[in-house]
């Protein structure tokens, strides 16, 4: 499957969703999200605030191109996989130009050249990004450290798309050739298969381009089975998934995804799903038949309350909601 060939780019309301807790992003805890969340339902702004990009595609300072995956730190710093510019860029909040972190040398193979990054985080335990590198398919590590001039090659041979890592500092990278997740301890770097790994596939127990995961406290892995326009839960040591979204062929509807990708779990397990080709974020409630939007939706579209194929989504430590929207080279912030 072509990595990108099945993404087509395609007044002042709020949003609801049952957020009691949202928990980190499966990298980091965050307890005074927990604070700022108390209330039982957290609200968004349907019109959203360009927070990175925004000037049309480039390699500007002040543009991105084809952006896939991003972390936002404690102090609202965005990290993002810069995909077609081959780099990984840094806003922080207020500023109007980013800063390349790493890559940003053209398009190769070199230890300071990135091919088509899609996800990033920051390990806060060695300061360092964590960076999925797909089209040179391996995962790289870079120093946060001024004067940084290359990365580390962590893994070898993965087609990976997303990452995540649980408290406990295991790694865990989706392959969105081999239809599976596996986990890395630190310092041995093969892994092992913790979802999926049973070729293409839509039963229980395989995917069909699996791209962005989260992983809870408990080790529980969301994966967003992008093909199959689904989310699977995959419990820890679990032999097969359960469907907690999707599965009812693609489409538009409340109970339907459509080529799903970033995803977000709060401790009640309520999901919050970039569904790309719908151009909207749904928040679907666990256990439930069907999700309801939380911003976007609007069709597709350069607005302030629309998206042009959302990918990838987190959270600040305020609750604020951050959407890559890809085909409109920008990232938007939705206020809490």
């Amino acid at each position: 499957m072509d990595s990108d060939s099945d993404e087509t780019l395609s007044d002042e309301n709020e949003s609801t969703i049952n957020s009691d807790e949202l928990e980190s992003t499966g990298s980091e805890d965050n307890d005074s999200l927990i604070e700022e969340l108390n209330q039982t339902n957290a609200r968004w702004a349907r019109n959203g605030v360009t927070v990175a990009g925004g000037h049309g595609y480039g390699n500007a300072t002040n543009q991105l191109w084809g952006p896939h995956g991003l972390f936002v730190d404690d102090d609202q710093t965005i990290v993002i996989a810069d995909t077609y510019n081959h780099r990984i860029v840094q806003w922080r909040a207020g500023d109007t130009n980013g800063q390349v972190v790493a890559g940003g040398h053209g398009k190769g193979s070199r230890l300071d050249q990135l091919n088509e990054p899609t996800d990033v985080l920051i390990d806060k335990e060695t300061d360092s990004l964590i960076i999925c590198d797909r089209e040179n398919r391996r995962v790289v590590r870079w120093s946060r450290r001024s004067g940084t001039a290359h990365g580390e090659v962590l893994i070898h041979n993965t087609k990976c798309w997303g990452l995540a890592m649980d408290d406990q500092k295991y790694l865990y990278v989706s392959d969105y050739e081999k239809d599976e997740v596996r986990r890395y301890e630190k310092g041995d770097w093969n892994g092992i298969v913790v979802a999926g790994g049973n070729g293409i596939g839509s039963g229980l127990n395989q995917f069909n381009g699996p791209t962005y995961l989260f992983v809870d406290r408990q080790q529980t892995i969301y994966v967003s089975d992008r093909s199959n326009d689904r989310v699977m839960k995959w419990d820890k040591g679990a032999t097969e998934g359960i469907v907690v979204a999707g599965d009812q062929g693609q489409g538009n509807g409340f109970a339907q995804l459509s080529y799903p990708n970033g995803v977000f779990v709060n401790t009640l397990g309520t999901l919050c799903i970039a569904d790309s080709w719908n151009n909207r974020v749904i928040g679907w409630p666990q256990g439930a038949t069907q999700g309801t939007v939380i911003v976007g939706g609007s069709g597709p579209g350069t607005k302030a309350n629309q998206f042009n194929g959302p990918m990838a989504l987190s959270f600040d430590c305020h609750g604020n909601l951050y959407v890559v929207d890809r085909g409109n080279y920008r990232v938007q912030q939705f206020s809490i």
